[in-house]
């Protein structure tokens, strides 16, 4: 079973296994479609399509919720249905390369609904093609998935939970965005700057080695070296949206550290109420 990251050679060894399912999950941030349309020129054989927003996602509610809040459970369970997934698949996802954001997006949210067997494809698609391996073009058919989920709920940390830990402690708030975004400075995405009181900043992109690829675990390691002293449940990423926190997620299991949490609705849905505390520069 593959539960963090798995090599395109890995992967390109199972594709004929009828049990593997694999999920391209490609998205570009503000261009609708573009994701979908990539898929369609060319994806790895049997790979079905999952749009971040279309499927992903759940509705946004203004003033309530961030800018990509979690599907419903049973919205979740019929996509997941409808991509073919069961409960003995093993599931693999894959990006674009540069980052794995709706990849650990999808990864993600099978953990969340109690699946084990899912790993992203290290590297992404690049990383297939830089392998020769095959792709195919057009639409693969979907359906026939049987799953059936067993929601984590202890996973997942609310905007509740955050309230109480800024006031009273508790919880280690990761900030998974650009360090400039964190201090407030060269916000292009939401119409607030800074950050959670008290989260200390580790961007996501510094997982990531050059080409895509994950970090080793020990580099990894190193990486969270300051959350080791906390029960991996205190250890909370957020970042803009909720997605690529996820990759943080991601790679603190990859690095042995065991499953830490995610604020899903991060800080888009942190300054959907104005009388939140925010706080700007670097952290303490």
């Amino acid at each position: 079973m593959f539960s963090t990251f798995i090599s395109a050679r890995e992967l390109s060894e199972r594709l004929d296994d009828g049990s593997c399912v694999v999920v391209d999950c490609r998205y570009i941030l503000g261009q609708p479609g573009a994701g979908e349309k990539a898929y369609r020129e060319g994806h790895i054989p049997g790979a079905r399509y999952a749009d971040l927003e279309a499927d992903l996602s759940g509705e946004v509610v203004a003033g309530e919720t961030g800018r990509h809040p979690l599907p419903g459970e049973g919205d979740l369970v019929s996509t997941l249905r409808r991509l073919g997934i069961c409960n003995g698949s093993q599931v693999v996802t894959y990006d674009n390369g540069s980052g794995q954001m709706a990849a650990a997006r999808l990864w993600w949210l099978l953990k969340w609904a109690g699946h084990d067997a899912v790993a992203v494809l290290d590297g992404g698609l690049p990383a297939w093609a830089q392998n020769g391996l095959p792709v195919s073009s057009g639409t693969e058919k979907g359906g026939g998935g049987t799953f059936e989920a067993s929601f984590r709920h202890e996973l997942l940390v609310t905007t509740e939970e955050v309230e109480a830990s800024v006031r009273q402690g508790g919880l280690v708030l990761v900030d998974s965005r650009g360090a400039d975004r964190f201090r407030g400075e060269n916000e292009s995405i939401d119409p607030v700057g800074g950050h959670i009181p008290g989260a200390v900043s580790l961007p996501f992109a510094e997982t990531v080695a050059a080409g895509g690829r994950s970090l080793p675990p020990e580099e990894l390691l190193a990486r969270f070296e300051d959350l080791v002293r906390y029960e991996a449940t205190q250890v909370v990423f957020y970042c803009g949206s909720g997605v690529t926190a996820a990759q943080n997620v991601l790679a603190y299991a990859s690095a042995g550290l065991g499953w830490s949490r995610l604020y899903a609705g991060s800080w888009s849905e942190w300054i959907a109420d104005p009388s939140r505390p925010v706080e700007t520069g670097a952290s303490a």
